[in-house]
């Protein structure tokens, strides 16, 4: 095939998914479920049969699949290190870590032998041994983080309880132990029975993993001194290095027989957490290549599988029991014996915990790597795998903020608003956030001037942009609507919650909201007078318009006058 013609494809492929995001964004699906449905819509099934007589599908082999996969998991992983703050994870490292090794050990257990008895009971296919199970369990026993995040992000919902860094850690460390059982686990299922032992096994889980941890660590330091003292002349430089350390973090520790996942990982915690020139922008660069690489990698998963053959019988019937024992009962029997030690977890915490399951693109790489590794069953493990990763996707990722909700752990996010408009780096030893908000004409009821202004304690205004104009204010600066204010401030919590109450009580002040609501009301006394003909029942109390103490003003907080010390302000 020509390349441009390949171009064009993968361009088109590009477009579909990035605009696909919207409607995930909008009715709370995944993007990355999405992302497989356009791959699956131009795989050999769909489109795809429209470019060659085998279907684009057959473009990638199984050995570019595995590569793309690698390549593109790697950079995920450790992008979601140098996200993680170890600030935020030290106080559930125990249960986190817990979770990510004797959890999906228990998982891949459990499941494991269910998947064994149930396809002697189906009989659906020939007989599948246990070590097959179990290695078809160990490809789903970890759990993707960054769908969880998302759909919460989307829908406005933070967890309480110190639930989101847990999550973020387990499902951080637990893709490492998932490969290593099922990179071992393939090892077995190919190799004789006289070659099996429970003892080697084990052995070569612990030096994997001790290897990896090692290994990681002691790259992430070395790479964060050699950014410090070398000076470059492009700053564009430095986020392709932290690239070019990540990938030979990951390729060390392949030759030393280490975890490399599990490297890279702990590789990107070190980096991200430490100091070094250019951070701000290395985060934004490693930002858009991980989303780049989880399109590509659902692309290419969506372009490797036969629909057709994902409703065949012996693939859907144990596809569909194996995700309600994955769902019900592995998964929230794994989390609840690993949380015994830890009291401060009630139970309403664990059955969440239980629910964030979710499958990503993992399960369905691992079980490329089974296809790779010629073993028995292969095809029917991914097509199973593909299966239940849907099904967990499109069950639990469309539920979880109603779960969070009904089970009372669901709380306001604390996010502040993207810099748009201005560019600025905080050093991370200064424990403030930068943001921006737009000046409406609700925020100048009481004056036109900065010092009019009711902002947050410990919040200042440092600069304004209008148009295409940018100054610095000080307390007597008129403001006009639709100015720009850059915001520093060290009380994220009092900022969004003032944002937050600003757009309620504008969205409450909308006329066409009062009419709707008005007109609701009238229709309900009205319904209520009709359907109670013989009773009289005096009509409800109007109550007048609620008055918050906020309608003149976006906070009830007392004004925080800025006056000249705003001219003191440090410039960004």
């Amino acid at each position: 095939m020509q390349v441009e013609l390949v171009l064009l494809v993968l361009s088109l492929l590009f477009f579909a998914s990035i605009f696909t995001d919207k409607i995930g964004y909008k009715f709370g699906v995944p993007a990355l479920l999405l992302f497989l449905a356009v791959g699956m819509l131009f795989g050999p099934d769909g489109i795809g049969r429209l470019f060659n007589e085998d279907g684009m599908g057959y473009m990638l082999s199984v050995g570019s699949a595995q590569a793309i996969g690698t390549v593109a998991l790697c950079i995920i992983l450790f992008s979601g290190g140098m996200d993680t703050k170890l600030s935020e994870i030290r106080p559930v490292m125990a249960p986190g870590l817990t979770l990510a090794t004797i959890g999906v050990l228990l998982t891949a257990l459990i499941t494991g032998v269910i998947i064994y008895y149930i396809f002697g009971w189906l009989n659906a296919v020939a007989s599948v041994s246990i070590w097959v199970a179990l290695l078809m369990a160990s490809t789903m026993s970890s759990t993707d983080s960054a769908s969880v995040f998302s759909i919460l992000r989307t829908n406005g919902v933070g967890l309480k309880h110190n639930l989101r860094p847990l999550l973020e850690l387990e499902s951080g460390a637990n893709d490492p132990m998932a490969y290593v059982l099922t990179t071992t686990l393939i090892g077995v299922v190919t190799a004789s029975a006289a070659d099996i032992s429970i003892l080697e096994i084990v052995q070569t889980i612990i030096v994997q993993l001790v290897m990896g941890a090692v290994m990681g660590f002691l790259f992430g330091k070395g790479i964060v001194e050699l950014m410090r003292k070398v000076q470059l002349s492009n700053e564009s430089l430095y986020p392709i290095m932290v690239l070019t350390a990540c990938i030979f973090i990951f390729s060390i520790t392949y030759y030393l027989k280490g975890n490399t996942y599990l490297a890279v990982y702990i590789g990107g915690l070190v980096i991200g957490n430490s100091k070094f020139t250019r951070k701000r922008q290395t985060r934004s660069f490693f930002d858009g290549l991980t989303w780049l690489s989880q399109l590509i990698m659902f692309l290419v998963l969506g372009l490797m599988v036969h629909p057709s053959e994902l409703i065949k019988g012996e693939v859907l019937i144990p596809c569909l029991v194996i995700s309600v024992v994955m769902i019900f009962i592995s998964r929230p029997i794994s989390v609840f014996l690993c949380m015994l030690p830890f009291r401060q977890y009630t139970r309403r915490d664990k059955a969440m915990l239980s629910w964030v399951g979710l499958k990503g693109a993992v399960p369905i790489i691992f079980a490329i790597l089974c296809k790779a590794g010629d073993v028995a069953h292969a095809d029917l493990i991914f097509n199973i795998v593909f299966l239940c990763t849907l099904v967990s996707l499109i069950v639990q990722g469309t539920s979880l903020s109603a779960m969070a909700r009904k089970l009372g752990l669901a709380m306001p996010p604390v996010q502040l608003k993207k810099l748009v408009h201005f560019d600025i780096d905080l050093p991370e030893e200064i424990e403030s956030s930068a943001t921006e908000m737009e000046v409406d004409a609700t925020m100048l009821t009481k004056g036109n001037m900065l010092k009019d202004l009711s902002i947050p304690s410990r919040t200042l205004v440092i600069m304004v942009r209008r148009g295409e104009d940018f100054f610095v204010p000080t307390g007597q600066s008129e403001l006009e609507v639709g100015d720009q204010l850059l915001v520093i401030t060290d009380n994220d919590a009092a900022l969004a919650a003032q944002y937050r109450e600003a757009e309620e009580q504008e969205e409450n002040n909308h006329w066409g909201f009062r009419l709707i609501n008005d007109t609701k009301d009238f229709l309900k006394e009205r319904w209520h007078q009709i359907s109670h003909p013989k009773k009289k029942h005096p009509s409800p109390p109007q109550s007048p318009t609620p008055q918050s103490p906020t309608s003149q003003n976006p906070t009830p907080k007392p004004a925080h006058k800025t006056n000249d010390p705003q001219s003191t302000a440090p410039q960004p």
